[in-house]
């Protein structure tokens, strides 16, 4: 069965998302991702606003740390996502719902070794347009920690190194670039 594309017609007192077919699923689930991450960025400036740069920056990183941990532990359980090595790192970032609306290419050089490349991240665009210099800390010292975290979750010998950070190029379509190694 195909399922329904829409919500049209009458109210539904036993909704379920299992009414929908997989295309309108798949939208929402690419929907939801792009509405947590406007959740992100709003209660950030929220805080910014009453509090100042620096105790939101602060208070983002305590939160990230530990939604990176729960949700690396969730989506490996979920999926059975188990490994040690960078390619079982990678399929954690592939589920991840922050993947989808950050552009984002992998390439899985071998087992224990990969490349992953940030295009059009929505978050350093508007970083950017801001014009403050915020990227600066976001990517330089909040991201390597969360992506630390990441590889963590499956191995801590995992090495995680930014090749390209902000501020970039002009003319240049990555956002941030990093390396994934595991030497064995």
């Amino acid at each position: 069965m195909s399922g329904s594309a829409d919500y049209s017609g009458p109210f539904d007192p036993g909704f379920s998302h299992d009414r929908f077919g997989r295309e309108t699923l798949v939208k929402l689930l690419y929907t939801y991702s792009n509405y947590l991450r406007r959740i992100d960025a709003h209660w950030y400036l929220a805080v910014m606003d009453k509090w100042g740069n620096e105790e939101a920056l602060d208070c983002d990183g305590r939160v990230w740390e530990k939604l990176v941990i729960y949700e690396m532990k969730t989506m490996s359980d979920l999926l059975s996502i188990s490994g040690d090595d960078v390619e079982t790192v990678m399929k954690a970032l592939q589920v991840s719902p922050w993947v989808w609306v950050y552009d984002c290419d992998i390439e899985l050089k071998d087992s224990n070794h990969s490349i992953v490349t940030y295009r059009n991240c929505p978050t350093l665009l508007a970083l950017e347009k801001e014009g403050k210099g915020r990227e600066a800390v976001i990517c330089h010292e909040l991201e390597p920690r969360l992506m630390n975290l990441i590889a963590h979750h499956f191995n801590p010998d995992i090495v995680v190194t930014p090749l390209k950070l902000p501020p970039r190029d002009p003319d240049s379509d990555i956002g941030c670039q990093w390396e994934f190694r595991l030497d064995r």
